[in-house]
């Protein structure tokens, strides 16, 4: 794919949804890291379900840590993994608070050196706390990428490598969103969904489908 289609692409999916948010309900910058920990292995629906009932009770690090492992776990038990997830977030509330004044510290090191914070989930915070041009790479930016051409690669890393190189500046902060969306609703896993999609004549996919 050469540059002049990377560029067209982003410009489609720019235009059609100027100021892209993740799907994840919050408020803080706490309350995102919080959601986004939790959203591994789960969707966003289910994590809001369980957010929305958790975060006006308890929203900041002092007061999750609070609740402990067995109280949050009471509010998030409907999320996949919810055990060690309990038990993650509790561990990362005692270090936000012990090393950084209880804020969510704008270093990517130090967050994936929270307990169950990865670099998806560090990038994501960067991203969409504090309007970093990072991208991270989930399962739907990894197909989407693939499948169109965008930008390939073996791997998330591989990928996130590649359209940080490929990606114009003027796109590189919204478009995550934009290629997760894309790929939640349009691009999807096991049958795309070509004839409805904004970028058709653009992508590189070869087998694409009529619906």
């Amino acid at each position: 794919m050469n540059t002049v289609k990377r560029r067209e692409i982003l410009t489609r999916l720019r235009d059609n949804n100027p100021h892209p948010e993740t799907e994840l309900n919050f408020s803080s910058p706490f309350e995102l890291l919080v959601a986004v920990t939790l959203s591994a292995q789960a969707t966003d629906v289910s994590v809001n379900k369980a957010t929305d009932k958790l975060f006006p009770v308890a929203n900041t690090p002092e007061s999750i840590y609070a609740l402990g492992v067995d109280g949050l776990k009471e509010y998030i038990r409907t999320i996949g993994l919810y055990n060690s997830k309990a038990e993650n977030v509790i561990k990362a509330c005692k270090m936000l608070i012990e090393l950084h004044n209880s804020e969510v510290p704008q270093d990517r090191d130090a967050l994936v050196a929270l307990p169950g914070v990865g670099r998806k989930t560090a990038n994501v915070v960067l991203n969409t706390a504090f309007g970093w041009p990072t991208i991270a790479v989930d399962t739907h930016i990894f197909r989407v990428s693939n499948r169109t051409k965008l930008a390939m690669g073996k791997n998330v890393d591989d990928v996130e490598k590649k359209l940080l190189k490929v990606v114009p500046a003027e796109f590189k902060v919204d478009v995550h969103h934009w290629l997760i969306l894309h790929g939640r609703y349009t691009c999807i896993a096991r049958k795309p969904r070509c004839g409805s999609c904004l970028i058709e004549d653009l992508c590189e996919f070869k087998e694409k489908t009529s619906d």
